[in-house]
């Protein structure tokens, strides 16, 4: 199953592809495509946005929510295309095509007549825009796309049934780049050196946002790297980091900040004091608390259960000896993922109706360190919230 078909990324062309030989090789399976409008509950979404609507790419998938009437369509997007001549990625300024001017009109009246506003004339719609938008993999550099098609065994690239095929020049320039740096021989084949060196520069890029008090801290270190570096798309690409997963964060970071606004809360920012995200970290996850076994790996202090640091982890070769986690992932062994080290005093201090400081006088003589352990009270993980919205959709009318 292939879902969000229509934003059409040089990952879900590549992945057709695929897909459309798996189908052909083996007629028991079946694929479904879908596209669906990106995810958050109407309440949440209805603080941040007033009735008319600048429509931009964002505004294509986005704002399927109750209470927009009216849009403003410039017909601009920015796009990121790739010049193979001078090997360049450029942020350019398009017009957009046909498909992109219906889904933001969309974005009117959905549930009640609404009116999109374009800023072009329809002559303009009708005779200069595309009917639809240039794939990705028609405007990007191909390098790591055919290193990754070439460690899947797909070496006659000419003949791969794209949906819609890049450019030759564009496959020849990435062929021609990556002989160049040895990961393919003569013959275009993969060479040892080509398995791992996608792998070793994604580690190294990885390596340096890295943060001694643990994950957290290093994916907010991330963020903020992308942030001063004007949330640019290209930035995101030379980084391997999902542009997507940090536009929600960016997402969810308004949300927070409107219900705070909302609850007439003040925002305070931890500046060079990590202590305080690790102490907010740890009042959330308080149950999720490991500590340094003797023997090996670590002890959750809820179960006693042995888990691990996972290898991705920036904590993994350092080894805290208090730390929380956000999840356990059972591979090879039971793995914690997304990692921070804490003062275990925090622990009581931020959970008193969960933990206590053991009775010194049961310590024997070898162990007088101080102990924490759980109170194994009677609470219960709350139920879940199951919230469901249909929208009845409307007719938009459209003004040029």
């Amino acid at each position: 199953m292939l879902d969000e078909a229509h934003e059409r990324t040089i990952h879900t062309d590549v992945l057709f592809g695929l897909l459309k030989q798996a189908v052909k090789k083996r007629k028991e399976l079946k694929l479904i495509v879908t596209s669906a409008t990106s995810w958050m509950p109407y309440q949440i979404l209805s603080y941040f946005f007033e009735a008319v609507i600048i429509a931009t790419n964002i505004a294509e998938t986005s704002l399927t929510i109750d209470g927009i009437y009216y849009v403003v369509d410039p017909g601009f997007v920015k796009q990121n295309v790739y010049n193979s001549k001078t090997g360049m990625d450029q942020l350019i300024v398009t017009p957009i095509s046909q498909a992109q001017a219906k889904q933001r009109a969309g974005r009117a009246g959905r549930t009640g007549p609404g009116k999109c506003y374009r800023l072009y004339t329809e002559r303009a719609y009708r005779d200069e825009m595309l009917p639809t938008n240039v794939p990705e993999i028609q405007r990007t550099n191909l390098a790591s796309t055919v290193l990754s098609l070439k460690a899947m065994g797909i070496n006659d690239l000419l003949s791969f049934d794209f949906m819609d095929a890049p450019p030759m020049q564009t496959l020849i320039s990435a062929m021609e780049q990556l002989h160049a740096l040895s990961a393919l021989d003569d013959e275009g084949l993969l060479t040892r050196l080509g398995r791992r060196d996608k792998q070793a520069l994604a580690d190294q890029k990885k390596a340096k946002f890295h943060q001694p008090e643990g994950d957290h801290l290093t994916l907010l270190s991330v963020y903020n790297s992308w942030k001063n570096n004007k949330f640019s798309s290209p930035w995101c690409y030379e980084n391997f980091v999902q542009i997507r997963t940090l536009k929600r964060a960016q997402d969810v970071r308004k949300q927070m900040l409107g219900i705070m606004d909302r609850h007439k809360l003040d925002v305070v920012s931890s500046g060079k004091n990590t202590a305080r995200v690790q102490k907010a970290i740890c009042s959330g996850f308080f149950r999720n608390a490991a500590k340094k076994d003797p023997q090996e790996g670590y002890r959750t202090i809820v179960d006693s259960q042995v888990v691990y640091i996972h290898p991705s982890s920036a904590l993994f070769n350092r080894q805290p000896d208090w730390v929380i986690y956000h999840e356990l992932v059972m591979t090879t062994k039971e793995y914690m993922r997304e990692v921070t080290a804490i003062d275990p005093k925090w622990l009581v201090e931020f959970a008193p109706k969960f933990f206590k400081f053991s009775d010194p006088t049961r310590l024997s003589k070898q162990k007088k360190q101080q102990k924490i352990e759980p109170l194994y009270n009677k609470y219960e993980e709350p139920n879940a919230w199951r919230i469901s919205r249909a929208f009845r959709k409307f007719h938009t009318k459209v003004t040029f």
